[in-house]
């Protein structure tokens, strides 16, 4: 697809990609149809510089360009998704079937998000509303061998005289997944059940539309604990390949209403969005029926924003946006104190067209402020109450350079900004998930970064290729140690702390069509991330993704043939090298050796009368079952094989999936 025919969002408003100074991947629905993945994050982390800290099949966590937890910003339905994104075992709760494509845009974001978006944002964008007079049904199932894996999503929408309307039911359910290593992982089973509504009125003064959200899920709690003798997983249910939930496991559920309405006003538009959400994590360990830890978090988000243009070419956004949220600790173990906060932001950006040149810039102000509540526990103070305020400033400067119609050069500068989260200031006590204990430090100072990109591109009709390049210096960055202080006999303890961070590296894209039914697709992402002033052995920031380079042919085998169209066939490398640089001291990391995985797909649209009656995709992953792990998988730091003397827990192996895609349009 060319770069200039790819419509994002810019600073100030819609924008085509060619006019953006710094690098966006946009992955559209027919890319997610034919990826494997197991869950949204999972999708969309087979982009240039974006990885994922795993734990297991079910629970992904974002990362670009080697910073993710509360430094990614996730949009979904306009809003930030806000469910305890701080917690390593916190997955993403967003509905993959209910997404239409995904944008990601690289480096601070932090003029429209706010805090917490210093590495960039993902934004998932539902599918387009019908056009005027038509509806939609679609049904769509797949099956994956490895984790048994099965789901199935049932959508409707349509647009009637301007009342538009979209409803969709999905429910996935996966028992464990095994490898040569490991066998069957026990705890790494989940089910997944969600549904969303939209309903609204599309008029020539703009739309109004209401969105209605619902999230299930419930994953198990992999804690990898072995046999002493033949060093096998131990589990609490003698059936590997159960559906069902074995202790310890949790479920966790996501409500949202939002109110999305857009005005035209005068030479603009007038954007106001209101959003609630309420997001509930229960943990179960000794008990099916009885908790132990269990968050309650509301989130009340609102953005107001004005778009306009003039006729000499300038774009103006002018907005302001936040959000209050509160925190409370219903079960009978703890974690993190309850909390409230309230967080503000006002911003302008600007844009403006001049020949081949296309500026862009902007401001924004932020304040947090975040309250802590005292608990005292069996006689003791477990948490204390305090009180911090946060102020941030973020700006941006950049420019485009069309030096051809095919060939553009790009610059930014940025300046990003993220508050410490509640678990960073002041946690105490147990983190099940991430099998040690946790102590916060309410002494942080807010993040504060700059960024410098440049971008160069070339697209035609046989070629396109882009080369990013990115320095990014941090000030006061956050991050977990492991310590020798012993809080909790059966847990390492970790505390936070804070250091100043310099990240640089760059992605590589090219891809050949040097026939038209023949693509070749390769990438390459590197990022150094290390800690200014340390050792060697506190050097390299934790979470450091490892080099990756990956290579696709695909031959299209048919197009618009009567019975199959759009046939392909595809042949994919993965290769992750290996990552040496790496947090040491007391051992909270260890390196990671390279791997290579196999991959094919095949995928085909079955057509009857001209028209799409179904779209049918096969794949399978690691066609050689190869035993690796990724350095961001939290389960490489489980207990050691008495009879294998290896470390942790191993990722999926080989997997078969098959795919159906069936809509309906009148």
């Amino acid at each position: 697809m060319r770069l200039s025919e790819v419509v994002v969002t810019g600073l100030t408003g819609a924008s085509k990609m060619r006019e953006m100074p710094t690098p966006v991947s946009v992955v559209s629905l027919r890319e997610m149809q034919s990826t494997v993945s197991t869950n949204i994050i999972d999708l969309v982390a087979r982009q240039p510089g974006v990885s994922q800290i795993t734990t297991g099949g079910g629970i992904s966590k974002p990362v670009i360009r080697g910073l993710g937890y509360n430094r990614v910003a996730v949009v979904s339905d306009g809003i930030r998704q806000e469910g305890q994104q701080w917690g390593d075992e916190h997955g993403i709760e967003i509905d993959a079937q209910a997404v239409g494509s995904v944008e990601i845009q690289k480096g601070p974001a932090s003029l429209m998000y706010g805090s917490d978006a210093m590495a960039g944002v993902i934004i998932f964008h539902p599918q387009p509303i019908m056009p005027l007079g038509q509806m939609r049904a679609e049904a769509s199932t797949e099956y994956h061998t490895n984790n048994g894996l099965f789901d199935y999503s049932v959508n409707f929408g349509g647009n009637k005289s301007g009342f538009v309307w979209d409803a969709r039911w999905s429910q996935k359910m996966a028992h464990a997944y095994k490898n040569r290593r490991d066998g069957y992982v026990p705890g790494s089973q989940f089910q997944e059940q969600a549904a969303r509504t939209m309903i609204g009125l599309n008029r020539k003064w703009g739309f109004s539309h209401l969105i209605l959200g619902y999230y299930h899920l419930s994953p198990g709690i992999i804690e990898g604990e072995r046999d002493e003798v033949t060093g096998e997983l131990e589990s609490a249910c003698s059936d590997r390949k159960t559906y069902g939930h074995t202790l310890p496991f949790q479920h966790v559920y996501h409500y949202k209403a939002v109110v999305d309405n857009s005005i035209y006003l005068g030479n603009g538009t007038l954007k106001a969005l209101v959003g609630y959400q309420q997001n509930r994590r229960q943990e179960y360990e000794e008990s099916r029926d009885e908790y132990g830890l269990y968050f309650q978090l509301h989130t009340l988000n609102y953005d107001v924003r004005y778009l306009f243009s003039t006729a000499d070419n300038w774009k103006f956004a002018f907005g302001i946006g936040g959000m209050y949220q509160r925190s409370l600790n219903k079960g009978d173990e703890y974690l993190i104190p309850a909390y409230y906060l309230t967080d503000m932001g006002v911003y302008a950006t600007a844009s403006k067209r001049y020949g081949r040149w296309n500026l862009t810039g902007g401001l924004r102000a932020d304040r947090r402020q975040l309250h802590s509540e005292e608990l005292i526990d069996d006689g003791e103070e477990r948490f204390t109450a305090f009180n911090r305020h946060f102020d941030g400033f973020s700006g941006s400067i950049g420019a485009v350079f069309n030096v051809t119609d095919q060939f553009n050069l790009r610059a930014n500068v940025s300046r990003g900004f993220r508050a410490p989260n509640m678990s960073e200031l002041g946690a105490n006590g147990v983190h099940e998930g991430t099998i040690r204990y946790e102590v916060g430090n309410n002494n942080l100072k807010a993040e504060n970064s700059w960024q410098f990109d440049i971008v160069a591109d070339y697209s035609s009709s046989f070629l396109s290729a882009q080369l990013a390049l990115f320095a990014n210096r941090i000030d006061n960055y956050i991050y977990t140690r492991r310590t020798d202080e012993v809080f909790d006999d059966e847990h390492t303890t970790y505390r936070y702390d804070a250091g100043d961070a310099r990240l640089m590296g760059f992605e590589l894209s090219v891809d050949m069509h040097p026939v038209h039914c023949l693509h070749f697709n390769n990438t390459f992402s590197l990022v150094d991330a290390v800690q200014l002033h340390q050792p060697k052995e506190s050097k390299y920031l934790p979470f450091t993704p490892a080099p990756r380079w990956t290579s696709e042919v695909k031959y299209e085998l048919l197009h618009d043939g009567r019975v199959l169209n759009n046939a392909y066939l595809g042949l994919n490398i993965e290769c992750y090298l290996k990552q040496n640089h790496y947090y040491m001291q007391d051992q909270t990391e260890t390196a990671t050796p390279s791997y290579t995985l196999l991959n094919a797909s095949a995928g085909t649209d079955i057509m009857h009368k001209g028209k799409r009656r179904a779209s049918l995709y096969l794949t399978v992953n690691n066609i050689f079952d190869r035993a690796y792990q990724n350095h961001l998988s939290r389960l490489k730091y489980t207990d050691i094989n008495n009879r294998t003397q290896e470390m942790g827990i191993y990722n999926m192996g080989r997997n078969i999936v098959l795919k159906l895609v069936v809509p309906v349009v009148w």
